[in-house]
């Protein structure tokens, strides 16, 4: 099987996943908002959650990215025994690390609040630190988790990887509805402790299947370790910096109006879900290959592949954040405003959701030039280029918070996403000559042009069916919304197959093959 069509299938594999993950992550929001509103109680537990995904970002998010590259080395050498023997003392290190960590932040738990929200009321900040004592544990689990995808992704292995955010998701969905209900938001974090655990725990047998045992070594010597602490150190800077965007967001939210935090990560869950669902299936699915392509110095093969994983993610990041623009009211109301999630916090998440829309495309291509970056084992370009980015997003929310609020904050984060793009694009070029062909101006020339399209078409029918199906509510507002994206998909299909762009000719190409296979059979 060819690399583009293994690619393809394994991207297919974790899309699908994806997508159910998606959906469960869309209804725990829904779940979440539904018994707890856009209010204090749930910018409490953003906090507290965010506390622990903070240093899983910065470690183990960084561990991740070097699991694949140093764990095909040694299969490509013929150890993989050796492999696993490495990757033993790596799981022993995230045990005992993050283990001292938790206990840390239990006696931290105050600090690390005031630092991350310093403008949370007391009342609230109290919450958000009892609450963080209870979800620190998230830590260990979260980050076994993770190592265990990497390592299962290295051998080719992604369908249980990628269900394991699922079943994380949907223990937190029926802990919300549950324990949330019983006993608060404290319920709620218990259950989501418990999501995290299970996420572990359902990959050990598919690694054991794999050939791995785990055996308690501290073997802090292995050359392998100290490859990987090399590498990881750059990465987690750069992560940790990635994480930057989220802590500035909720220090300076903390000052605004109540509801502001919630507001904000109610939008950006929306805004992550088309990026979780098809993004990060082909960032995942196509990464160990370019990490082989890059070891045998194949950079023709690597330039094609990275710029046409580019631009796939491009054709489907752009009209999608150009769609959730033009709708973002409708579809923030249709399926957020019941329960507790008043009229308030809908207008205030749609304009939250409005100014993340802008920058969706940035996130989507920054994921796969980054891992560009990392194929190439450079992990130092894309963190100073993080770093200018991070500085960038400070000085334009400053900006913005005034006049813009909360939205002010959003349209920081994208606008700096963006320039990470163009950035990271103009320095994997010189790394990869000829990365960038003249073929792609007019590639975004032709995606513009059919988002625009859609755009118009999308909001002219939803405003349309607006008045017309005003009377019939929730229903009426379900209409309103599907017409509006059924309209603006098929413009958007109309238009490139028009303009007759490289990716429809291929996607026709393999349609009239499979067709001319099916034909004979059903004759």
């Amino acid at each position: 099987m060819s690399t583009g069509k293994m690619i393809a299938r394994a991207a297919l594999v974790v899309a699908v996943i994806n997508l159910l993950s998606r959906i469960l992550g869309f209804v725990r929001e829904l779940a979440i908002a539904y018994m707890f509103g856009a209010t204090a109680v749930t910018d409490a537990y953003v906090v507290a959650f965010n506390i622990p995904n903070a240093v899983f970002a910065i470690v183990i998010g960084a561990l991740a990215v070097v699991v694949v590259p140093v764990f095909s080395e040694y299969v490509a050498k013929g150890q993989k025994d050796e492999a696993w023997r490495l990757f033993n003392t790596v799981i022993t290190m995230v045990i005992v690390v993050f283990s001292v960590l938790t206990v840390v932040g239990f006696f931290a738990a105050p600090l690390l609040v005031k630092l991350t929200a310093p403008g949370l009321p007391a009342d609230t900040a109290t919450l958000a630190i009892r609450l963080t004592v209870i979800m620190l544990p998230i830590l260990i689990f979260y980050g076994l988790a993770t190592v265990f995808q990497g390592l299962l992704n290295a051998n080719q292995v992604f369908a249980i990887p990628a269900l394991s955010t699922s079943v994380t998701n949907l223990v937190i969905i029926i802990s919300a509805l549950t324990l949330g209900g019983w006993y608060g938001v404290e319920g709620l974090a218990v259950g989501t402790v418990g999501g995290f655990v299970l996420a572990a725990l359902i990959q050990v047998p598919k690694l054991r299947q794999q050939g791995f045992r785990f055996k308690f070594s501290t073997d802090w010597r292995h050359p392998g370790v100290r490859k990987v602490m090399y590498l990881v150190g750059p990465v987690a800077i750069g992560t940790s910096l990635n994480q930057i965007y989220l802590i500035i967001d909720r220090i300076l939210a903390s000052g605004l109006a109540e509801g502001s935090i919630s507001a904000l990560n109610f939008a950006n869950r929306l805004i992550l879900m088309p990026i979780g669902f098809f993004v990060l299936a082909v960032g995942t699915a196509f990464y160990p290959s370019i990490t082989k392509m890059a070891a045998e110095s194949k950079y023709e093969e690597l330039a094609k592949t990275v710029r046409g994983a580019f631009r796939v993610v491009t054709l489907f990041a752009l009209p999608a954040g150009v769609g959730l623009l033009v709708l973002a009211y409708p579809i923030i109301k249709l399926l957020f405003e019941r329960g507790q999630f008043d009229a308030r916090a809908t207008e205030m998440t749609a304009i939250a959701l409005l100014f993340y829309s802008i920058g969706l495309v940035g996130q989507a291509a920054n994921i796969i030039l980054t891992r560009g970056f990392y194929a190439l084992q450079d992990t130092k370009t894309p963190v100073k280029l993080m770093g200018v980015t991070v500085v960038v997003n400070v000085i334009l929310s400053l900006l913005f918070i005034g006049p813009l609020k909360h939205g002010g904050l959003a349209l920081a984060n994208s606008l700096a996403s963006l320039l990470n793009t163009v950035m990271l694009s103009w320095y994997l070029n010189k790394r990869i000559p000829g990365m960038w062909d003249a073929g792609i101006f007019k590639f975004f020339g032709q995606v513009a042009a059919a988002s625009a399209a859609m755009a118009a078409g999308a909001w002219g029918v939803s405003y349309y069916a607006s008045g017309l199906l005003a009377g019939l509510g929730t229903l009426g507002l379900a209409l309103q919304v599907g017409a509006g994206i059924a309209a603006g998909v098929a413009i958007f299909l109309v238009a490139v197959f028009t303009l007759k762009m490289e990716e429809t000719v291929l996607v026709s190409t393999y349609a009239n093959k499979l067709l001319k296979r099916l034909g004979p059979s059903r004759g």
